[in-house]
Parts: structure tokens; sequence; C-alpha cells
């Protein structure tokens, strides 16, 4: 069996060597929308090295460390790269990222989930400088055809969209070279650039990254309910819904919550040209 649950839980942890200095974080900013219009003072924030700042979304690609290719060369993990999307991700951020790093990245695969008709794989990546824990990614894998092998099924949380009209809504454009751009950061999947490779994973053109959707859509909350500061976001999940393609629009609406226990901003990520499909949801940013 392609995958084998119990020994890729039980498996020793990985650790991987991160570094990374501004020319990584600016790639990662340019890739994710960042630039338009390429003077605005705001956007320098994420272009000029001078002025500098680290969306924390970076963290999916720091060091090329990209979670999901790791999950993958994981023990007990042997899947078809065709079969493979993301499933959701999650990241928890103890302290600012900063703007050149040397970290230290430990991985195992927490569990294994059975979803039916796919598996998803969850990995766990914790990372550390000198200075201690920076942050903890949770990367969901969901890879069709590889479920069924009697495993727990796993948590089917889902969140309620407010009853209410959005607090902002804003829409982002995204490039036709979108996914070129980004898959510089260190996601090689030939989904994004090979038109051949999409149509054997059952996409009549590439897509766009899901990380690409989800760095677009936090820098979205940033700018807008967060004044610009990134200091202030401490988790940010999603769950992947659907896709978007290089030339289509990200609509991206967005609720505040200041009433729970800490306060954050509830989004949805819909497809325009595509009549508002989903494309990211279940998902909160969490911010002081």
């Amino acid at each position: 069996m392609p995958i084998d649950a119990a020994k890729a839980v039980s498996a020793e942890p990985r650790t991987t060597a991160l570094t990374w200095g501004h020319k990584d974080i600016q790639l990662y900013h340019l890739g994710v929308g960042a630039g338009v219009p390429a003077t605005d003072p705001d956007e320098l924030r994420y272009t000029l090295e001078s002025r500098l700042h680290v969306l924390p979304s970076f963290a999916t690609v720091a060091g090329g460390g990209m979670a999901v290719a790791g999950g993958l060369s994981a023990p007990g993990i042997d899947v078809d790269l065709a079969a493979v999307l993301h499933g959701g991700q999650t990241i928890a951020l103890h302290r600012p990222i900063p703007l050149a790093g040397a970290a230290t990245q430990t991985s195992k695969v927490a569990a294994v989930h059975d979803k039916g008709k796919a598996a998803v794989i969850v990995l766990r990546s914790e990372v550390a400088d000198a200075d201690g824990p920076l942050w903890t990614c949770d990367t969901g894998i969901f890879v069709r055809g590889e479920g069924g092998f009697g495993g727990e099924r796993g948590p089917a949380d889902r969140l309620e969209l407010p009853a209410r009209e959005p607090d902002l809504t804003v829409e982002r454009a995204i490039r036709e070279d979108q996914a070129l751009l980004y898959r510089l950061s260190g996601d090689w999947n030939p989904l994004h650039a090979d038109p051949e490779f999409a149509k054997v994973a059952g996409f009549d053109r590439p897509i766009l990254h899901g990380l690409c959707s989800y760095g677009i859509a936090l820098k979205a909350v940033v700018d807008t309910a967060l004044g610009g500061d990134v200091a202030r976001v401490r988790s940010y999940t999603t769950r992947f819904a659907g896709v978007v393609f290089p030339g289509e629009t990200l609509r991206i609406r967005m609720w505040r919550d200041s009433d729970s226990d800490s306060a954050s901003v509830q989004l949805l990520a819909t497809a325009v040209e595509r009549d508002d499909a989903p494309v990211l949801t279940d998902t909160v940013v969490k911010h002081d």
C-alpha cells in the first residue's frame, strides 16, 4: 500500500537547517502580489530592503523548507504527485520572523486521516533559531485515491460565516505569470507550470499554488484590517476548498471578531470569474 500510516506516524522526527535573507523575503512577497503600485509606500514595506518587514506566511517557504515536499518524502509515504493537493495550512507565530535567519526545522507526520476516497497527511514542523521558537506549521496534504485503509477519519470542523455583510471586501488580480514567479520560492510541483502535467492531474491548465492564494489573502488582511502591521498576526489557518487559475481575480471577504478570547478576522476567498467559487474557507487570522 502506498501509505503506511503507522510507519509514517511512528517515524523519528527529521531536522533540516533553514537559512534565508532579505532577497528570499522580497521574492516571496513579489510572488504573492506585492509591489503594485511599485512606488506605493505601503508596498515598499514588502519590496524595499531598507523598509522591509516579513509577511508571516513566508514561514511556508523559508529556507526552501516546503512542508508539502517534506511530508511526501516521509517514511511510509509513497504517492503519485499528480494525486496530491494541499488540503489545509496553519501557521502559529511565536515571534516576528527576522529579515535574515538561520534556524532548525523539526518535522514529523503527526497523523494520517482516512477520508474514504482520499487520505490526508498532517505534517507538523517546528522551527527555532538560537533565540528560541519562531513558528509552528501544520500542513494538511490531500492525496486522492489513497483512503480506505481503515484509519481514523480525523476532525471535520467547519466554520459558519457570520450572518452579516463582510466588514471589508477586497479583490486581488492574479497575474498570468503569478504561479511561475511564486514557484521560484521553492515549490516546483509541475502542476503549477506544465499544461500537460496539469491535464494528467485533472485540470485543463496549470493552477495557482494554494499557498500563493494563502499568502495573497493574508497580505490583504494585514494591509486592510491590521493597519499594515505584520507583527500583530498570531496565527493563520485555512482549508483549501478550491483552486484559482492565473489570470483570475481573488475576492476576499473579511469579518472582524473582537468578542472572542483573542481578536480575529475570519475570511472567505473566492474566484470572481467562476461565480465566486470557494478557494479558501474555514479561514481565520488571530491577531493582537
